[in-house]
């Protein structure tokens, strides 16, 4: 008699199935890695690009109370946080302003650089105005132009400002220079 092959569950069969699962298993996690890996890099990479279009807002500069009541101008520094591609850093001075009281809660900012050739401007409290050394231009308390001869082709540039809470905060930015119009950098 010729023996038949036996037809008992072989144990080889809970083997396969746990080698298919295994490996299968594998796939779908190594595929998984290998799709996920690449786009969680790319956000580092892309997110100069996303941030490129985010503009600065208001910065506080200092109390209200800080002004003096004659409606005569301080300069005051502006700090600011800087935003570059990845770093991000506190309290750094990206320019200076002159404040002015004009009434019970209403300020006048002026942005303290000529914009003949970016000279810095100062201030004369005798001739009640302000006067660049560079080229002789002068300007009039409320930043027009004081001399007809000023070689600066524009008033000193305004920047937007609001009185919060006690506080004055500027929207600070610089200016083209040398230019008639006003055009933001």
């Amino acid at each position: 008699m010729s023996e038949r092959p036996s037809t008992a569950p072989s144990d080889t069969a809970p083997s396969d199935r746990r080698t298919f699962v295994s490996k299968v298993s594998a796939a779908v996690i190594g595929g998984l890695i290998t799709i996920a890996a690449p786009i969680a890099g790319l956000f580092p990479i892309l997110d100069p690009l996303r941030r490129r279009g985010d503009t600065r807002g208001m910065v506080r500069v200092t109390a209200f109370a800080a002004l003096p009541e004659s409606g005569e101008p301080r300069k005051f520094p502006v700090l600011d946080t800087l935003v570059d591609a990845w770093n991000r850093t506190d309290n750094v001075p990206v320019g200076s302003v002159y404040i002015q009281r004009t009434g019970d809660d209403s300020v006048r900012v002026l942005h303290t650089t000529c914009p003949h050739l970016g000279c810095s401007v100062g201030y004369n409290a005798a001739g009640r105005g302000y006067f660049c050394p560079c080229h002789k231009s002068s300007f009039a308390l409320d930043g027009t132009i004081a001399d007809p001869k000023s070689p600066s082709p524009r008033g000193m540039d305004p920047l937007e400002a609001v009185v919060r809470d006690g506080e004055v905060w500027v929207k600070f930015q610089n200016f083209r220079k040398g230019s008639p119009e006003r055009i933001a950098v």
